[in-house]
């Protein structure tokens, strides 16, 4: 039986599957080393497990990431602030070691594509789902397709209010300080309040700070971008609390201006957990795998 490949690249591990689906996923995961050695583990990996079934392979990647088709450094991750993994050929060396079409996308926007698929933002056509770990980044589903734009959107680094009398903190992006990233990343707030996300009680003041800014940064979508739900995922949402402390917040953010029922009168339903959890990333890259396979048939047929 033909299968898809599908890689989620972090910034700290791998996770490699084949499958169709969440019901037959299987899956392997390593650390994130050099690009060549990382890039040889998953391509060993997929022959070894699938051989000639292997039909494509789609990509969820840490960025930034080219993905202009036209563009000479389609595919390449570029710049990323791991060093070593700056203007790499990241999807040209998965194709020339696989010999099978090849889709690339950001590791959000795959986890974006797999919540709609088989997750909590099934059946709906507008979506925005925002991971807050190490780093912070997003992927908004418009009108059933993935937003890409100039490049694609870079959710975590969007500029949100800072008020340095209540919050002395400088931000910790090394590109722009205080940004949405900078300000409310697990390691921004490891730097902050001096120890990790996981070890801060519900009651520390640094939930409430947390929630503001998550909250601002929705208020921000919800008025351009009007998802019909949104999907919080990542380390730092791994706190029940904090999804009602961000509800509240929004709420009064967003002051009544918004009446749709999704905010008037379904809030806890409208901001919520992913539903496929850790698997969404690497199921969101068989998502773009088979786009990848379909891809390659149109063009075989009109070749033909």
């Amino acid at each position: 039986m033909s299968i898809f490949g599908g890689i989620e690249a972090g910034g700290t591990k791998f996770v490699c599957g084949l499958g169709t689906g969440p019901e037959d996923l299987i899956t392997t995961q390593f650390p994130t080393t050099s690009p060549d050695e990382t890039t040889h583990i998953a391509i060993t990996w997929f022959r070894d497990q699938a051989g000639s079934r292997l039909q494509a392979v789609g990509i969820g990647s840490f960025g930034p990431v080219d993905l202009h088709p036209d563009s000479p450094t389609f595919g390449y991750i570029t710049s990323t602030p791991k060093l070593t993994w700056q203007n790499y050929d990241f999807a040209g060396a998965i194709q020339r070691g696989l010999h099978v079409p090849v889709s690339i996308d950001t590791d959000v926007n795959a986890a974006a594509l797999a919540e709609a698929r088989w997750g909590a933002a099934q059946g709906l056509s507008d979506s925005l789902y925002l991971t807050v770990g190490t780093g912070i980044g997003g992927g908004a589903i418009v009108h059933g397709r993935v937003l890409h734009g100039m490049l694609h959107p870079e959710m975590g680094h969007i500029r949100i209010p800072h008020d340095l009398a209540q919050d002395p903190y400088a931000g910790g992006c090394p590109y722009h300080g205080d940004c949405l990233e900078g300000l409310a990343s697990g390691p921004a707030m490891e730097a902050r309040w001096g120890t990790k996300s996981q070890q801060l009680p519900p009651s520390h003041p640094a939930w409430a700070l947390e929630a503001h800014y998550i909250a601002l940064a929705l208020a921000t979508w919800v008025c351009t971008l009007s998802p019909k739900r949104i999907l919080l995922g990542g380390g730092v949402m791994q706190q029940p609390h904090l999804f009602d402390l961000v509800r509240k917040e929004l709420a009064q953010l967003l002051n009544g201006y918004i009446r749709a029922s999704e905010i008037t009168a379904n809030l806890d339903r409208y901001v919520i957990p992913p539903l496929l959890g850790s698997r969404a990333g690497v199921l969101g890259a068989l998502v773009l795998a088979e786009q990848a396979c379909s891809r390659e048939s149109i063009s075989s047929g009109k070749s033909a």
